[in-house]
């Protein structure tokens, strides 16, 4: 079980690894720039020919030889040639000098496993623009990388995005996990709500796209929305989630975030129930018993002896439990006389100037003997007599709209709940959008035209 039924919160630190963990290739050294023919000793050959070689000073050149000297020999002094690194740098104006240097001081960190020269070295190559379109992805992929472990994050995300521009990807690095990592960017600082919206920016941009979403996505946002308590996107990821992995666990999961994130009320206990008995994720006796408790034996009835005899046919309760065999007692010894008034209910609830406790009783009664239609119209019209507790009413009106097959309506009702209830609502309202996907017809499949002969 991925989120606890207790009130507590997961282990992991957020931010201590990143979506993706590859090999640094800020490890590989770099081809140096070479002065074999300094432009500054060559003789002059036609204009375009000149204007398209590299552009070296002559101090510059005096400079960077030592220096490369001193990195290709058998045993560098690294600490020699660091020294070095700000003469180099100081002399780069041109865009071929900014690159050569910053090449060379790349290098240098490479050799030395310095990974702060590493990140001066790629910074100078990408600011001098002569980085080769080809690579562009990869230098600024490095940059990232090198930034992020310098906690350099505002700068990392540049670089990152730069790498995503250029459709930068490998056979270990996906430009959907690089999609991941700019939001694991914003988690390092703590900015989760700007990396939970970057995140579901991702996943609602596949959707519309017609591609599947890696069940890991949602559960990152999750972690990281549930451990810091960012509300209410972490119901916005619960309810996505639930959508495209509908499991019976995953419900499970996703009913006890809500629990853990609030404390709810019996009658909100008893509508959360409600689902989590509906999608099968009741597993435990416990949970049947907080049912039969919430519902209650002498109002609910029918709904309490549903919920029993369930729980008795797949083993979660035993018929030796006192409780649970008074309760069945209760409720079954209501069923005559309470179906018997059922009439009389109904009438006295569409009367024109009833009131409103009435006009919910009969709501409330009808969902209990599964009569969704009439518990659907009172609900409904109590929601116009003042003094109504409207979250209550919108949250089992949809409910009854759900058990109607009306999910379309159903998810309506449930977009205007707020307060305490709107977690609640955003459940139900995800079970109704599974449930609508699934009674929708299957898409006609494309007719590709001919071919032109």
């Amino acid at each position: 079980m991925l989120f606890p039924s207790f009130n507590q919160k997961l282990g992991s630190k957020v931010g201590s690894n990143l979506a993706i963990a590859i090999a640094l290739a800020a490890g590989t050294v770099l081809a140096t720039a070479g002065f074999a023919e300094p432009a500054f000793a060559q003789k002059k050959k036609d204009k375009k020919e000149e204007e398209a070689r590299p552009q070296y000073s002559k101090e510059f050149v005096a400079a960077y030889q030592p220096i490369e000297q001193g990195l290709n020999a058998p045993a560098p002094d690294f600490a020699a040639l660091k020294a070095m690194i700000p003469s180099i740098t100081g002399l780069a104006q041109s865009q071929d000098e900014k690159m050569a240097a910053g090449n060379v001081v790349y290098n240098i960190g490479a050799k030395s496993n310095d990974q702060a020269l590493q990140l001066q070295g790629m910074k100078l190559m990408i600011a001098s623009g002569k980085v080769a379109p080809a690579q562009a992805g990869q230098y600024n992929f490095i940059a990232y990388q090198l930034s992020t472990i310098a906690e350099q994050h505002a700068e990392a995300r540049t670089y990152l995005q730069a790498a995503m521009d250029a459709n930068y990807s490998t056979a270990n690095v996906s430009s959907d996990q690089l999609r991941v990592n700019m939001a694991e960017s914003f988690f390092a600082e703590n900015r989760f709500a700007e990396g939970l919206d970057y995140l579901g920016r991702g996943i609602a941009q596949r959707k519309a796209g017609g591609l599947a979403v890696d069940e890991q996505w949602y559960r990152r946002g999750l972690t990281v929305a549930y451990n810091n308590e960012v509300v209410p996107q972490v119901y916005d990821y619960v309810a996505m989630w639930i959508v495209d992995y509908p499991s019976a666990t995953n419900w499970r999961d996703a009913i006890n975030i809500a629990r853990n994130l609030n404390t709810f009320d019996v009658g909100e206990i008893l509508d959360l129930l409600r689902l989590s008995y509906k999608v099968g994720a009741m597993t435990e006796k416990v949970e049947f018993i907080e049912y039969i408790e919430s519902a209650d034996a002498r109002r609910l009835p029918k709904e309490v002896e549903t919920v029993i005899q369930h729980g008795y046919a797949k083993g979660r309760i035993s018929k030796d439990d006192i409780f649970v065999a008074d309760s069945l007692r209760v409720a079954t010894g209501r069923l005559a006389a309470d179906r018997a008034d059922l009439p009389a209910l109904e009438r006295d609830a569409r009367a024109a100037n009833v009131g409103l406790r009435t006009v919910v009783a009969a709501g409330d009664t009808f969902l209990n003997y599964g009569e969704m239609a009439k518990a659907e119209e009172f609900y409904a019209k109590s929601l116009g007599i003042p003094g109504v507790d409207t979250q209550l009413v919108l949250t089992r009106l949809g409910i009854t709209q759900v058990h109607q097959g009306k999910y379309e309506e159903a998810m309506a009702t449930f977009a205007k709940v707020q307060g305490k209830r709107q977690p609640i609502a955003k459940l139900w309202s995800a079970y109704a959008k599974g449930e609508a996907a699934k009674a929708a017809p299957a898409a006609a499949p494309v007719v590709m035209a001919p071919a032109p002969s």
